[in-house]
């Protein structure tokens, strides 16, 4: 059983002490532009030590696994493991070059990486690892090394289209992968490229296109997939479960073969180049995965309540509006969120539909700002505002999504 828990000390260990640096060292030259260049193999065999100490210091289990003084002895064996290793250079540079900078990226990495450890084995006894207590720390390690590692994904990203957008085309030139900004320059400095979008490229009439286009896409996709979703839920007719079953089908189809056709249709019917035809082709693509979340829904939902309503007068109709829809509040919130999320992030269909810059819509517009005619730091910055306002609806009506997506999974 000890030999699993040793195992396990140095696996974490290592990983920890890994993904610590080279997250440190990335985030230091992103952010403060000054190059780091954190060993790898050094901060993971520091982490060996620091692990193997935070455990063995486990004097019988009688020590919680955040005990401060198994803490502070581990995290010293790691920085010290580390310097020895670096020849007392964990930056890539002398340590008394930057004695503050450097003591305290030491001093983050090893509390990062010990006290990673110890919340993988949390409450799990490490000298008695039986197999339900081995298989949570393992899950634990691997839980935060997914985080970890697809918030870096998204999160490095998004700050380098960020801190472009701020960025002057002199200083993009001098140095295109220095990303800290001055932020003692005046606003108006700041926010030049942002300026200059809704000035010279009428970004606030392309809000307001993408604005409408998406709620016009919600209201009839909800429209449609409503009554739809409720007669499948509801209702007993031929035909009903094959139905049910096959409402995902159209995704089976990628979006590039559907383009085509549809694009010799619409300029048949002169619908190509309108937002009319933009809002006949997105409801369509999104009515499908809406019926499909809706009707799981509608299952869950008491019968009985509807039965009563019918008894009391109500029309199917009214017994849908009166009584299902306030009951679906969370899986309608959550299936206009997708919905608009997916109309105001659409390009394809824009891109190849739409060619008067006067309708275009915002992703469209983002796009036209690749050229070398415009700026870097414009095109950083319409993606910005591409980005943020969907990102705060989605922060903003995260509790209605999940409970949405997890309604009508299980039968109460």
């Amino acid at each position: 059983m000890q030999a699993r828990g040793i195992v396990l000390a140095v696996i974490f260990g290592a990983l920890w002490g890994y993904i610590a640096a080279i997250v440190l060292g990335v985030s230091i030259t992103m952010v403060f532009a000054v190059p780091a260049a954190l060993t790898g193999w050094a901060a993971a065999a520091a982490g060996i030590v620091g692990a193997l100490a935070w455990l063995l210091l486990d004097n019988a289990g009688r020590s919680g696994p955040y005990d401060t003084r198994r803490l502070v002895i581990a995290m010293i064996a790691y920085a010290i493991v580390l310097l020895l290793l670096t020849f007392f250079a964990p930056l890539g540079f002398a340590l008394g070059e930057r004695p503050v900078g450097g003591v305290l990226v030491l001093l983050v990495m090893s509390i990062v990486t010990v006290l990673a450890v110890a919340a993988c084995f949390d409450d799990a006894p490490w000298r008695e690892l039986r197999r339900y207590k081995f298989e949570t720390v393992v899950l634990r390690g691997l839980k935060g090394f997914g985080f970890v590692f697809f918030t870096v994904i998204v999160a490095f990203p998004f700050y380098a289209m960020l801190m472009t957008s701020f960025k002057k085309q002199a200083d993009l030139l001098a140095n295109p992968l220095d990303y800290s900004i001055n932020i003692t320059q005046g606003f108006n400095e700041l926010f030049s490229s942002y300026i200059e979008l809704f000035q010279d490229f009428n970004f606030g009439r392309l809000i307001v296109i993408s604005t409408v286009v998406s709620v016009v896409t919600v209201i009839v996709t909800l429209a449609a997939s409503i009554p739809g979703a409720y007669a499948i839920a509801r209702l007993r007719f031929p035909g009903r479960i094959g139905f049910s079953r096959s409402i995902l089908m159209i995704y089976m189809v990628p979006a590039i073969v559907l383009v085509i056709p549809l694009y010799a249709v619409f300029s048949q019917l002169g619908l190509r180049d309108t937002l009319l035809g933009l809002m006949i082709v997105y409801p369509a693509t999104t009515i499908p995965v809406a019926l499909y979340m809706l009707q799981g829904y509608f299952r869950g939902l008491p019968a009985e309540l509807e039965e009563a309503g019918m008894m009391d007068g109500c029309t199917r109709i009214g017994v849908i509006w009166r009584i299902t829809m306030p009951l679906s509040v969370p899986a309608l919130a959550s299936v206009a969120l997708y919905v608009f999320m997916i109309a105001w992030n659409e390009f394809l269909f824009a891109f190849m539909f739409l060619d008067n810059p006067d309708i275009f819509t915002l992703s469209r517009g983002v796009v036209s700002l690749n050229s070398s005619e415009v700026p870097r730091q414009h095109l950083m910055a319409g993606a910005v505002i591409v980005t943020i306002p969907i990102l705060v609806i989605f922060l903003w009506f995260e509790r209605f999504l999940v409970s949405g997506l997890t309604a009508g999974s299980v039968k109460g």
